[in-house]
């Protein structure tokens, strides 16, 4: 333990790694009242940190260690570590990587000229298959985090953080998978300047390093998340665990919806975008400054990684305002009768809705899916409560996972059957698609303009972060008033488009009459 200072100080890493800068976040730092640093792992060529600790490993190997090559276990980044390390090395290089890993991470070992191989479905999976190869070809396995080398090069961070700061900071908070990064960043800081506190963050899913310290052991997780996958692992090293034991703080655990709202802050202080596990300090750091109630100190988070999947953006564009305790979303009931919509909306009053689902049913009561703009927990609180006065029982599911990744797109279906007989009455459910200006009182302005005997049967909307709102409506309307109906789309001023011949509405929507 006590040597690795040295190793750190000794470290080689410079020849293929970069000292990266530490970079105040303004627009964080003014929210959270703090003053907020960022080290940003996520500008390294290989846009992450463990470039470093391969690299450092690898340097030190025999001439003939070289010649038979290396091989790796990674969910990708110690993989384009290890990779790129060979490549300036000229050895040969094979990373086993598991089946999920996002595949920006395997196309950037590929380009590497590393050979890939995919098995299994979590790093645990691959390790084995790793070892496996290594003991038959002789291979030399370089582990990505459970190495005194590694961890001291994963270390040189530290020292960089600690000249690049003018005063000691209060704490550095850092991300946890095997524990090889604050395995090296904890064991410099603790040594040099043994006051700030060295704070460890974990997915909830995936906490083996908090689990661990909290039984005194190393504990084995049965499941794991794979959101953060940068850091899902199972059980952590046994080296990186001791060092974790005498020099981390303590551990902070966040939800993935909190990891994603940490990936927009970073985006709208840097305009770069972090990878799941590259957020994860920021993550933490928001979630102790809010549950320790920290003011007006110095904090570090290190930004370790920005090997991101471009389709992933849209699972935490979505999730990132939950997040941020910015939206809410219920599941509110309403009477089935006319004008029932409008008092709904005269009470969200100027608020922004998100999201916005209904469908007409059977029966004197429709239940709305809905996401609204908050300004936090306390507010959201006090609609819950200012909706239910109104008569609008509702039920908050901001915290419900099975709505938040699969109800509120599956709310729907086809029209009730005690609203069919309106088909003989001369009514017809009309559907269109409407575009207004993303603003709030746009969406009041158009259910307050609609005569009150057209039932809406179908509304969607949802946010897309644009200036121009899209919704779906379906009006019953009767055929002897569709001229009235035109009337009212020329006055509303908003471009529209008529989808009742829709083949997919038919399908899946529209009445069935027979």
């Amino acid at each position: 333990m006590d040597d690795y200072l040295q190793k750190i100080l000794r470290a080689r890493v410079y020849d293929v790694a970069k000292e990266t800068p530490l970079d105040f976040a303004k627009n964080l730092s003014n929210r959270l009242n703090n003053q907020i640093w960022l080290k940003r792992e996520d500008l390294q060529p290989v846009f992450s940190f463990k470039l470093r600790g391969a690299y450092n490993r690898m340097a030190q190997l025999s001439e003939e260690q070289l010649k038979l090559g290396v091989i790796a276990s990674s969910a990708g980044n110690h993989a384009q570590g290890v990779a790129l390390s060979a490549a300036k090395l000229k050895c040969k290089a094979v990373i086993v990587m598991p089946i999920t890993t996002p595949s920006v991470k395997v196309k950037a070992v590929e380009l590497l000229n590393a050979e890939v191989i995919l098995h299994g479905d979590t790093y645990d999976a691959s390790y084995k298959e790793a070892l496996r190869i290594s003991s038959q070809k002789g291979l030399t396995f370089i582990h990505p985090f459970d190495d005194p080398e590694v961890i001291a090069g994963q270390g040189t961070i530290a020292m960089e953080i600690l000249r690049q700061c003018l005063e000691p900071p209060d704490a550095i908070y850092v991300a946890v998978g095997g524990g090889g990064l604050i395995g090296g960043i904890s064991a410099y800081v603790k040594n040099l300047w043994p006051q700030i506190e060295v704070i460890g963050v974990e997915p909830m899913d995936a906490n083996a390093m908090t689990q661990s310290l909290q039984e005194n052991k190393r504990i084995k997780l049965n499941s794991i998340g794979l959101f953060a996958d940068g850091v899902a692992v199972k059980q952590v090293g046994i080296e990186t665990f001791e060092l974790a034991k005498k020099y981390v703080d303590r551990m902070v655990t966040v939800s993935t919806d909190e990891i994603c709202a940490a990936i927009k802050d970073v985006f709208e202080d840097t305009r770069s975008i972090l990878e799941p596990a590259g957020a994860l300090a920021v993550a933490g750091l928001k979630a102790d400054i809010s549950n320790c109630q920290k003011h007006g100190q110095s904090l570090i988070a290190v930004a370790c990684g920005a090997n991101m999947n471009f389709d992933r953006l849209r699972f935490v564009a979505e999730r990132a305002e939950l997040g941020e305790e910015r939206e809410a979303m219920f599941a509110i009931e309403i009477p089935e009768k006319p004008g029932s919509l409008k008092k709904l909306c005269e009470n969200l009053g100027e608020r922004s809705l998100t999201e916005f689902s209904y469908r007409m049913s059977d029966g004197p009561k429709a239940q709305i899916f809905m996401g609204v703009e908050v300004l936090g927990a306390r507010d959201r609180m006090d609609l819950t409560k200012k909706l239910e006065k109104e008569g609008f029982p509702c039920l908050d599911l901001s915290k419900d996972e099975l709505s938040k990744a699969h109800l509120r797109h599956m709310v729907g279906g086809r029209l009730p059957t005690s609203a069919k007989k309106l088909y003989a009455d001369g009514f017809k459910e009309l559907l269109y698609r409407f575009e207004f200006p993303e603003r709030p009182g746009a969406l009041m302005e158009f259910v307050s303009n609609l005569n009150q005997g057209w039932s809406i049967s179908i509304f969607h909307y949802r946010n897309h972060g644009a200036d121009v709102g899209r919704i779906v409506v379906g009006v019953l309307v009767k055929e002897k008033e569709f001229n009235e109906w035109f009337d009212f789309l020329n006055s509303l001023g908003y471009p529209s488009c008529e989808e009742t011949n829709n083949s997919a509405y038919r399908l899946f929507l529209g009445a069935q009459l027979l």
